[in-house]
C-alpha cells in the first residue's frame, strides 16, 4: 500500500522545484533583457563558459544521485530474494530433525514467515519503516529458541550444523535489508542539487533573453525534466514508502511461505 503522506511529500517537492525553476527562469530572462538594453551584445560576454560549468555540475549531481538510487534499489530487491532463499533453505533443513521435533520448529518458522510477509507487503508508516514490529521480533526469538532446543535434544545433533546456520543466515539477511533502508546520500547532496538546479534555471533564462518572445517549450521543458528526475530519484531512494515499489521481489516471500505446507 502506498503511504499517502510520503507520496504527497515527494510530489510536492518535485512541484516546488518546478515552480522555483520557472521563477528563476523568468528572473534570469528579465535580468538578461535589462542588461541587453543597457550594454547591448557585451552583456552576453562569457555567458557560454559559465553556463557550461553550471550545466555540467547539475548533470554530474543528477547522474550521481540517479545512479546511486538505482543501485540501492536493486540491492534492496536482491536482499529480499536472499531472505526468501534462506528461509526456504531453513525449511528444508528442518527435515533433518527427528519426526517428534519437527512440528514445533516448523510451526515457529511458519509464524515467522507470516510476520515477514505482513511486514514487507503490508502498509508501513514512514516513521516505522526502519523498525521491526514486536510480533516479528517475538516470532524470531521463538523460532530460534525452539530450533536450539530441538538441536540439543536427543536425535537433533545431525541438524545442528545445517539448520542453525541457515536460520542465522535468514535473520542476517532480514537485518541487512533493514539496514540498507538507512543508506542514503547526505542531505548536503540534495541541497547542492537544488541550488544547482536553480542556478541552471537562472542562467538558462538569462541565455534565452536574446529572443523576442518567451520560448515556453524550452522553459517548461527544462523545469519539468529536472523536476521529474528529482521525483524519480526520491522514489527510488525510498521504494517502500511511495509509488515505486519492490512488490515483485516481495512476492518471493509469499511464495516461500506458501511452500511451507
Amino acid at each position: 500500500m502506498v503511504t499517502a503522506n510520503f507520496a504527497l511529500l515527494s510530489i510536492g517537492l518535485a512541484v516546488a522545484l518546478f515552480l522555483a525553476m520557472m521563477l528563476m527562469l523568468e528572473v534570469g530572462r528579465r535580468v538578461g533583457v535589462e542588461r541587453t538594453k543597457t550594454r547591448g551584445n557585451k552583456a552576453r560576454a562569457g555567458v557560454g563558459v559559465v553556463d557550461g560549468s553550471v550545466y555540467g555540475l547539475l548533470a554530474l549531481l543528477a547522474g550521481f544521485m540517479f545512479s546511486g538510487a538505482a543501485n540501492r534499489f536493486d540491492q534492496r530487491r536482491t536482499l529480499v530474494g536472499e531472505i526468501a532463499n534462506a528461509a526456504q533453505r531453513s525449511w528444508r533443513r528442518v527435515a533433518l530433525l527427528p519426526d517428534e521435533l519437527r512440528s514445533p520448529v516448523r510451526d515457529a518458522l511458519r509464524r515467522y514467515m507470516d510476520g515477514l510477509v505482513s511486514y514487507y507487503t503490508g502498509p508501513v508508516a514512514p516513521r516505522h519503516h526502519l523498525e521491526f514490529p514486536p510480533q516479528l521480533t517475538q516470532a524470531e526469538d521463538s523460532l530460534w529458541s525452539r530450533s536450539v532446543a530441538a538441536c540439543k535434544a536427543p536425535g537433533g545433533e545431525p541438524a545442528r550444523m545445517l539448520l542453525l546456520p541457515a536460520l542465522s543466515e535468514t535473520f542476517d539477511a532480514v537485518e541487512r535489508e533493514r539496514v540498507a533502508r538507512r543508506i542514503h546520500p547526505s542531505p548536503l547532496i540534495y541541497v547542492m542539487f537544488g541550488i544547482s538546479a536553480l542556478a541552471t534555471a537562472l542562467f538558462a533564462g538569462y541565455g534565452m533573453a536574446s529572443g523576442p518572445v518567451r520560448n515556453w517549450m524550452y522553459t517548461v521543458g527544462i523545469a519539468a525534466s529536472i523536476s521529474i528526475a528529482t521525483y524519480v530519484i526520491i522514489e527510488l531512494e525510498y521504494p517502500r514508502l511511495g509509488l515505486v515499489r519492490v512488490s515483485g521481489m516481495d512476492q518471493l516471500l509469499v511464495e516461500a511461505r506458501d511452500s511451507m505446507k
